[in-house]
């Protein structure tokens, strides 16, 4: 009888259980890879562990933004900027106060809540405070989840535009699906009406 040349191949059949065996391993190298992930393997958009809130972003940029100041053929300014997150979803709303750009004297100006679009881009969702009712900023900021300001304002037509005789401290929340001022001021109950949804 002639011997053949091959090796004999015949322990090197694969059996159900040789199958099952190599299933297992594999699966047990995959799982152990994936609990000896590093800490910082995460997606890089981060997220409030505390609320469960989805991805924080940028606050939106004042610059990329047109506020809805009428100025007519003058440009506008941003006078005052603070930022925070007023509605707790971790994604922080920028507040803007902004007048129309004179060459002289002090034109009225208006507060303005900025957060972004579902697809990313920035808006305007709220006015706080209009330039239709002549008050001037000295302070803007956010404490917690609160817009706080100092507005200067007038008494009278007749007090000169150069010399508010009136000073208020003002303060406003997101509740309920709109910005309500703090109780015990003088000012109305809500924000302007074009406040919407953050």
């Amino acid at each position: 009888m002639q011997n053949s040349e091959l090796p004999d191949l015949a322990h090197t059949r694969t059996r159900p259980l040789h199958w099952a065996a190599t299933a297992t391993a594999t699966a047990a190298v995959v799982a152990l890879a994936g609990l000896l992930q590093p800490g910082n393997a995460t997606a890089t958009a981060t997220s409030d562990a505390k609320t469960g809130a989805g991805p924080v972003s940028a606050a939106p940029d004042p610059a990329t933004v047109r506020l809805p100041l009428e100025c007519g053929t003058a440009a506008y300014t941003v006078t005052r900027k603070a930022v925070g997150d007023l509605d707790g979803d971790g994604g922080p709303e920028t507040i803007v106060a902004g007048r129309c750009a004179a060459g002289s004297g002090t034109p009225p100006e208006g507060i303005y809540v900025l957060a972004r679009t579902r697809d990313g881009g920035p808006r305007v969702v709220a006015t706080l405070v209009a330039p239709a009712d002549r008050l001037t900023v000295g302070a803007l900021a956010v404490t917690g989840r609160a817009v706080t300001a100092t507005l200067y304002g007038y008494s009278s037509p007749e007090v000169p535009v150069c010399c508010p005789d009136e000073k208020e401290r003002v303060s406003w929340r997101w509740e309920g699906g709109k910005f309500l001022r703090t109780p015990g001021d003088t000012g109305s109950g809500t924000a302007g009406t074009d406040t919407a949804a953050l």
